[in-house]
């Protein structure tokens, strides 16, 4: 795990480091934001999974999440969207399969198996990597946009029990039925679509998995809002379970970074009340 960068901001540090990836065969980046309390003892963690096209820096310039972080004591775990490399296989036309669109989750069809394992790199690997080097806690919280609020959902689902919450900026909630998820899943997945459910939140939370209090935020004025998404098949889910869930339709917001910056300090505060509950 090698450093190359640090900032400082808001009183901590902004960290960004290269490794090389057992689960994805390839050098991965990702960066982290210590907040000042963390030069005192181990802080618990907010994992946030960026979207489709994008790597570690959208969120970390773009969401204002560090100021947040430094005011709960939360740190901040900003991964990359897919495996790099001259090596790793891609559709250089198309946006939404290939780098920068690894849907987190775990490939089983070839070429794709080879690299594009982000949800064991997600799920297992990096959070290993920074517990140990880091200083901060195994108590843990998921976020995500778009396809990383798919990401984070799905592993917070598949993982009951290891996340103390989790929330969603506009997530891409039942991919099974929209053209973003039959594109990746299809491709990475193969063809029998019965495979694709577990990959997919509202089929989990349909099929029974448990899951931590939630929190989505989706902007009504979404381009993306009616074709693939699925907000209302979510809410629907959530609501025939009972599920400890805030879902929230957000008026003339888009699927933008200014629709994240509005709404990412209530998402810190969220997290920051469940992790602290937890280390108490």
């Amino acid at each position: 795990m090698q450093q190359t960068e640090q900032v400082r901001e808001f009183g901590g540090w902004l960290k960004r480091f290269t490794h090389k990836s057992d689960s994805c065969h390839c050098d991965m980046t990702f960066s982290v934001y210590l907040p000042p309390q963390a030069e005192h003892g181990p802080v618990p963690v907010l994992y946030y999974l960026s979207g489709l096209t994008c790597t570690d820096d959208n969120v970390r310039t773009k969401a204002g999440a560090q100021r947040y972080a430094a005011e709960h004591n939360v740190g901040l775990v900003m991964p990359d969207t897919s495996p790099r490399g001259d090596e790793v296989h891609d559709e250089p036309d198309r946006y939404d399969l290939g780098k920068g669109a690894g849907f987190y989750v775990s490939a089983t069809q070839s070429p794709w198996a080879q690299h594009y394992n982000m949800y064991d790199y997600i799920s297992r690997e990096l959070p290993a990597l920074i517990e140990h080097h880091l200083p901060v806690t195994d108590v843990r919280s998921i976020c995500g946009h778009s396809m990383g609020g798919h990401g984070a959902m799905i592993t917070a689902l598949k993982n009951p029990g290891r996340y103390q919450s989790v929330s969603a900026f506009a997530p891409i909630a039942n991919p099974v039925n929209c053209a973003w998820g039959h594109g990746c899943f299809s491709a990475y997945l193969g063809s029998d679509k019965t495979t694709w459910e577990a990959w997919d939140s509202v089929c989990l939370l349909q099929s029974g998995a448990k899951c931590p209090p939630l929190l989505v935020d989706q902007g009504a004025a979404d381009n993306f809002l009616e074709e693939q998404l699925s907000f209302n098949k979510l809410e629907a889910t959530c609501q025939a379970r009972s599920l400890d869930a805030t879902l929230r339709l957000q008026d003339h917001y888009d699927h933008s970074y200014h629709f994240i910056a509005s709404f990412i300090g209530e998402h810190i505060a969220f997290h920051a009340a469940h992790l602290q509950q937890k280390q108490t």
